[in-house]
C-alpha cells in the first residue's frame, strides 16, 4: 500500500492562492510590481512639489511688493514669461532626446549631433559678421524666429530624407554625415569669430550661450503652440515608440513600417529642438542629461511614464538653477554653462560604464 504523502506549502501540488500570498504582486505591464509603480508615483510627485516650488519661488522670492497686491502680481507676471519659456524648453529638450534615442537605437547620443546648434552658432556668427554688431538685432524679431526654425528643420528634414529613403538608408551613417555637417559649420563660424572686431565679438558672445534671457516674449505664440502639438503626437505614440526601439527587425515582424514611424519621430523631434534652440539658444547636454535620469527614476522602457518624468526632471533642473545661482550667487548668467557642465560629466561617466546604458 503506497502511503501519500501531504503536499508541502509552494511544492508541487499546492494550492496555487497558496503560492501567490508568498510572492509579491506581479503583472507584465511597464510597472511590474507595486514597489515598483509606488516608487515612480512618489518621485513623480517629488518632482512636481519641487517643479511648483521653483517654479513660484521665481515669481515671489525679492518680489518687494506685498503678496497678493497688483503690484506683486504685475512683477509676477513679468517674471513669468521666464518660467514659460523654461517650461516650453524642458519638454522640447526632454522628449526630443527620448524620441530620438528610441528611434536611433542609442542612449548616449542626443538630437544635438544633428547640428541644430551649429546651424544656429553659423546663423547668429554670420549676421555679425556680415553685418557687424547691428547683425544681432537684425536676427531677433518674430520673423527671424521662424526662418531659423524653418531652416533647421529643412535641413534636418533633407538629411533624414535623402539618407533613410534611399537604396542604402542607414541611420548610422545619417548620424555620421550629421556629425561632419555639425563640424564643418561650426568651423566656419570660428573662422568668421576669428575676424571680429573685440567689440563685436564681446556682443556675439552672449548669444552663443543658452540663456532664458535669450528668448523673447513676442516668440512663445510660434513656440508654444510648436512645443504642444509635437510633444501631444509624440505622446500618442508612446506606445509606437516601444515598438521602435526594439530595433529595426522586432519592429518590422510586429507589423511596424519602421522607415515612416522613424521618419515620423525625427520631424517631431527636429521640430522640438529647432523651436528650443531658437528660442534661448544651444542646450547641448541638457536632453542627455535629464533623459539618463528619466529613465534612471522611472525604472521603466514605457515612454508613457519616461516622458512625464524627463519633463518634469528637465523643468527641475532648470528652474532650481535659475532659482540658486539667481538668488544665492547671484550668478544667474552662468546657468546654462552649469547645466552642461554636470551634463557633460554625466554624459562621460555612462560613455565609461560600457554596457551598462
Amino acid at each position: 500500500m503506497v502511503r501519500r504523502t501531504p503536499p508541502q506549502p509552494g511544492g508541487q501540488g499546492a494550492n496555487p492562492h497558496q503560492q501567490s500570498a508568498h510572492k509579491p504582486t506581479r503583472n507584465s505591464g511597464s510597472l511590474p510590481t507595486a514597489r515598483v509603480r509606488k516608487r515612480y508615483w512618489i518621485i513623480l510627485g517629488l518632482l512636481i512639489f519641487l517643479g511648483v516650488g521653483f517654479g513660484f519661488g521665481l515669481l515671489a522670492w525679492d518680489n518687494p511688493m506685498p503678496v497678493g497686491s497688483a503690484g506683486f502680481w504685475r512683477i509676477a507676471e513679468l517674471r513669468g514669461t521666464s518660467v514659460i519659456v523654461m517650461m516650453v524648453v524642458a519638454i522640447c529638450q526632454a522628449m526630443a532626446t527620448v524620441s530620438f534615442q528610441s528611434a536611433t537605437n542609442n542612449r548616449i547620443i542626443t538630437p544635438s549631433i544633428m547640428g541644430f546648434e551649429s546651424l544656429y552658432i553659423a546663423v547668429q556668427t554670420g549676421a555679425v559678421f556680415f553685418l557687424g554688431a547691428a547683425g544681432v538685432t537684425m536676427v531677433q524679431g518674430v520673423p527671424q524666429f521662424i526662418v531659423q526654425i524653418v531652416l533647421m528643420v529643412g535641413l534636418s528634414m533633407a538629411l533624414y530624407g535623402w539618407l533613410l529613403s534611399g537604396k542604402y538608408g542607414n541611420l548610422a551613417i545619417m548620424l555620421l554625415i550629421g556629425i561632419i555637417i555639425g563640424g564643418g559649420l561650426g568651423s566656419i563660424s570660428v573662422f568668421m569669430q576669428r575676424l571680429l572686431t573685440p567689440s563685436e565679438f564681446d556682443i556675439l558672445t552672449a548669444r552663443l550661450f543658452g540663456s532664458v534671457a535669450n528668448a523673447d516674449i513676442s516668440y512663445l505664440p510660434i513656440a508654444i503652440p510648436l512645443c504642444v502639438v509635437a510633444g501631444i503626437m509624440l505622446l500618442r505614440n508612446a506606445k509606437r515608440l516601444n515598438v521602435i526601439a526594439m530595433g529595426k527587425d522586432t519592429a518590422t515582424n510586429l507589423g511596424l513600417n519602421h522607415r515612416f514611424e522613424v521618419m515620423r519621430v525625427l520631424l517631431l523631434t527636429s521640430i522640438l529642438m529647432a523651436t528650443s534652440t531658437a528660442l534661448v539658444g544651444p542646450m547641448t547636454f541638457l536632453g542627455f542629461l535629464v533623459a539618463t535620469l528619466a529613465y534612471q527614476l522611472a525604472d521603466t522602457h514605457d515612454h508613457r511614464y519616461v516622458f512625464p518624468m524627463a519633463v518634469l526632471i528637465g523643468f527641475v533642473v532648470l528652474s532650481g538653477s535659475y532659482f540658486v545661482m539667481k538668488n544665492v550667487f547671484y550668478a544667474q548668467g552662468v546657468v546654462s554653462i552649469i547645466i552642461e557642465a554636470v551634463g557633460g560629466t554625466v554624459f562621460l561617466f555612462f560613455i565609461l560604464r560600457k554596457g551598462r546604458l
